[in-house]
């Protein structure tokens, strides 16, 4: 069985096989395609997301499993278990660049998140909400989607999940995305309203939730596609297995 290191190992300790910078035999990114959810609070983001999991028969990761994920070294180590060596030599090497370009310490709750998210996208076929993935990720190998609507709709979501009154809601909304954007500039120095730096921006109260979901779906197989054609061209063991 593959040796799988800890997150406890990957963050003091050098890798397995020393870090080699930008060596040749690392691949650019991850060997498979991750999908990475962006959103507003109240936009109904996370639904949207495990709708996109369920069709692709892919692992959906919220905060709720990330937590889980950086308490439980066992859930952790099963979840990561297999990835092949240079998709985790990829991830480790990211790693060291973002902690390094962002003078995080390594070991902190910050630098544990920024581990965990490339680990996962290493290992592939994953739906990541929130947490700033898709701006510690390649675009080459990320379908990258923010999802918004109105402050109003969004405001009535969280009142009626919460069970909040409309000025209690007002409040969550604004302190919600006020902690996205602060996690958001701490990880990447990137805006959240950068247009730029996403596949899709989509409105979930114009477009609905079906809707959302079949076009991020059209997304994942236009890049798989793209992957397809391409790897013709690019040695076999950089090709991403999409």
């Amino acid at each position: 069985m593959d040796r799988v290191p800890t997150m406890e190992q990957d963050l003091r300790e050098p890798p397995m096989h020393g870090f080699r910078g930008e060596a040749s035999g690392i691949p650019s990114h991850p060997l498979s395609l991750t999908v990475a959810i962006s959103r507003e609070a109240g936009a109904r983001g996370g639904s949207i997301a495990r709708a996109v999991g369920q069709s692709l028969g892919w692992q959906v990761v919220d905060q709720e499993l990330f937590d889980f994920l950086a308490a439980d070294p066992v859930t952790r180590a099963d979840m990561l278990e297999g990835i092949p060596e240079s998709a985790r030599e990829w991830a480790t090497q990211r790693f060291r660049e973002i902690t390094q370009a962002r003078g995080l310490d390594a070991a902190s709750p910050l630098g544990e998140l920024t581990y965990l998210t490339l680990h996962l996208a290493a290992r592939g076929e994953t739906v990541l909400i929130g947490r700033a993935a898709g701006f510690l990720l390649p675009a080459e190998s990320t379908v990258h989607v923010r999802i918004v609507a109105p402050a109003e709709q969004r405001m009535a979501y969280l009142g009626q999940w919460l069970r909040l009154t409309h000025d209690e809601a007002a409040r969550e909304l604004q302190l919600r995305d006020q902690r996205r954007t602060e996690l958001l500039r701490q990880l990447s120095g990137r805006q959240v309203t950068d247009a730029t730096a996403y596949d899709l921006v989509l409105n979930s109260d114009r477009l609905g939730l079906e809707t959302c979901t079949e076009l991020i779906l059209q997304t994942v197989r236009a890049k798989q596609f793209d992957a397809e054609q391409s790897s013709s061209a690019t040695p076999p063991d950089a090709r991403p297995r999409i």
